[in-house]
C-alpha cells in the first residue's frame, strides 16, 4: 500500500510532538518514521528499530503504525509490546545492538498530546545533525514521495522484553542493599505512566518497605500532565504521612523525569538534587571524571565542582548534549533542571527511574533528610536559590526582545554584568554570581527566564529585574 502525504513535522529537543487527531495523526506518524527510516537506511547494517511506547491512548496502535512503515521501508521493527520506560528503551537498544529505537511517547506533556523520540544506535537522543536529516527525508516525502506500509509476517512482528535487563544494570547501579538495611520507607508515583513496575519492583525485591500511588493505567492521567511537579505529588504526599515514609520519589509519563519528595513533605526542585547525588557520588563512588550541567541549570553545581576538583562541562539545553559526554566517559553525572539526569556507567539518556532510586541510597546512607544535606551542603559551597518563569510575549515585544536577546548587556535592574554567556540563549552573569538566562520558545510566544540569586532575601529582587528586561 502506498500513501503519499504533505510535510510539516519538526524535530524539537526531545523529539516531535503534537496534539492526537491535531497534527499528530497516523498520517503524519507514518511521515515521521519513513523519514527516520531513511536515515536509519543511510547508516551501517543490521537496519533493526526498536518501537516503543508509554501509556497513552492508542499507543499500541501507533507501535504498529511505526513497525509497518519500518518493514515497509526495508526495516526490521522490533516491538515493545508493554509500555516501557524511555531509559529501558535506550538501555535496550545498546544490549541488543539495534539500528536505534522510536519511542511513541509526549513525555510529561498532557494526556492529548503525543509524539516520537528517536534515539540512535547508541542509546542517545538524536542529535541535531541527526534530526536535520530526518527532517530533510520528511521533506522530500511530503514534496511528492511515496510511503510503503507493510504487513506484519506470519506470527506478529518480532518482540523484546525491555523490563528484565534494564532491571538488572539498575541492580549494579544502585546499592539496592543499604536502601533495604536501613529499614527506611520509601512512596513511589509513576503517575500512571512507563514506570510502573520498575523502581516498585526493584525495592521491594530487595526488602525495602514500599507503596505506591497511581500504580494503573490511566491513559488521562488523572485529568492532568503526567509531569512529577509538586502541586501534582498531593497523594504521594498523603501517602508518605500515612506509612512514615522518609523519601518520595516520582516519575513522569515515559520515566526520563523525576520529582522527589523529603520526608517532611517538602518538594525538592530538581536543581538541588542533581547537586546533591553529583556530591554524593564523588564521595561515595570516588568519581571524579567530571560533570555536566545545561546552561539553566544551577551554580551549585559549579561550587561543588570546584569543592571536590572536578572538571565542569556546561551545555546548551537538551540532554543529547549531556549524552555525548557519557557516552565518552567524561562525567560522573550530568543533569539539567527540567528533571533529567544519568549517571557514569549508564545510559545516555534521562532516567527518572535511577534518579529516584538513588536518591533513597543517598537517604539511607547518610541517615538524613535531603533537607539537612542540603543545608549541610550550602554550608560548604555557598547557597544558591534558583527559580524559572515563563513570560508570554506579545508579536511587538518578541520582536523587540529578540533584538535585545543579540546585544551585550552591561547591567541588569541597576547591577553590574559582568559575564555573557551564549552556550544557549542569552545568560547573565552578575557580579555576586547571581545570574539570569533567557531562552526564547521555538514552538509558542514565550520567553524562559531562569534566576538564580545567591540569597533568599535577594530572590524576587533578582526575579523583578528578570522580568523588567524581558517587558519593558
Amino acid at each position: 500500500m502506498k500513501i503519499v502525504f504533505e510535510s510539516g513535522i519538526k524535530f524539537g529537543t526531545s523529539g516531535w510532538r503534537a496534539i492526537v487527531a491535531d497534527e499528530f495523526t497516523v498520517a503524519n506518524i507514518r511521515l515521521a518514521v519513513a523519514g527516520i527510516a531513511a536515515y536509519v537506511k543511510t547508516q551501517p547494517e543490521p537496519h533493526r528499530v526498536l518501537v516503543g511506547r508509554d501509556p497513552r491512548f492508542l499507543g499500541e496502535s501507533f507501535v504498529d503504525v511505526a513497525s509497518r512503515v519500518l518493514a515497509g521501508a526495508g526495516v526490521t521493527p522490533i516491538v515493545i509490546p508493554e509500555a516501557a520506560p524511555t531509559p529501558a528503551i535506550a538501555y535496550a537498544v545498546r544490549t541488543l545492538k539495534t539500528s536505534g529505537a522510536i519511542n511513541v511517547t509526549a513525555s510529561h506533556n498532557p494526556p492529548e498530546y503525543n509524539g516520537i523520540k528517536f534515539s540512535t544506535h547508541d542509546g542517545a537522543p538524536a542529535l541535531p545533525e541527526v534530526t536535520k536529516q530526518i527532517e530533510a527525508a520528511i521533506d522530500l516525502l511530503g514534496d511528492g514521495g511515496s510511503i510503503i506500509s507493510a504487513n506484519a509476517p506470519a506470527g506478529g512482528f518480532e518482540t523484546a522484553d525491555v523490563k528484565p535487563a534494564f532491571l538488572k544494570r539498575l541492580e549494579e547501579l544502585v546499592d539496592l542493599k543499604a536502601i533495604a538495611k536501613s529499614g527506611i520507607k520509601v512512596v513511589y508515583d509513576p503517575f500512571w505512566g512507563a514506570g510502573r513496575g520498575y523502581s516498585s519492583d526493584l525495592l521491594r525485591e530487595a526488602g525495602v518497605a514500599v507503596e505506591t500511588v497511581h500504580d494503573y493505567r490511566d491513559v488521562l492521567f488523572g485529568g492532568h500532565a503526567p509531569e512529577p511537579s509538586d502541586e501534582l505529588l498531593g497523594d504521594a504526599k498523603a501517602k508518605m504521612r500515612e506509612i512514615g515514609a522518609v523519601i518520595g520519589i516520582a516519575t513522569d509519563g515515559d520515566a526520563d523525569r523525576f520529582g522527589i519528595v523529603d520526608g517532611d513533605g517538602t518538594f525538592l526542585q530538581p536543581n538541588y538534587v542533581i547537586a546533591l547525588l553529583f556530591d554524593y557520588l564523588v564521595e561515595t563512588r570516588g568519581w571524579k571524571n567530571g560533570v555536566a550541567k545545561s546552561v539553566a541549570t544551577t551554580n551549585l553545581i559549579n561550587a561543588v565542582a570546584e569543592y571536590h576538583k572536578v572538571p565542569l562541562f556546561e551545555t546548551p539545553v537538551g540532554f543529547k548534549y549531556i549524552g555525548e559526554l557519557i557516552i565518552e566517559d567524561k562525567i560522573a553525572i550530568g543533569g539539567e533542571e527540567s528533571a533529567g539526569l544519568t549517571i557514569r556507567g549508564h545510559v545516555p539518556e534521562k532516567d527518572g527511574v535511577i534518579a529516584g532510586l538513588l536518591v533513597a541510597e543517598m537517604v539511607a546512607t547518610r541517615g538524613k533528610s535531603l533537607g539537612t544535606q542540603l543545608k549541610e551542603l550550602f554550608a560548604k559551597v555557598g547557597s544558591f536559590y534558583p527559580v524559572r518563569e515563563n513570560f508570554r510575549l506579545t508579536p511587538e515585544v518578541k520582536a523587540a526582545f529578540t533584538e535585545k536577546m543579540k546585544a551585550d548587556p552591561t547591567e541588569l535592574g541597576g547591577r553590574k554584568v559582568s559575564k555573557v554567556v551564549r552556550t544557549d540563549g542569552l545568560k547573565l552573569i552578575l557580579e555576586d554570581g547571581s545570574w539570569v538566562c533567557y531562552r526564547l520558545s521555538g514552538t509558542e510566544p514565550v520567553v524562559r527566564a531562569y534566576t538564580e540569586a545567591r540569597s533568599e532575601q535577594d530572590m524576587e529582587a533578582l526575579k523583578a529585574a528578570a522580568e523588567k528586561f524581558v517587558l519593558s
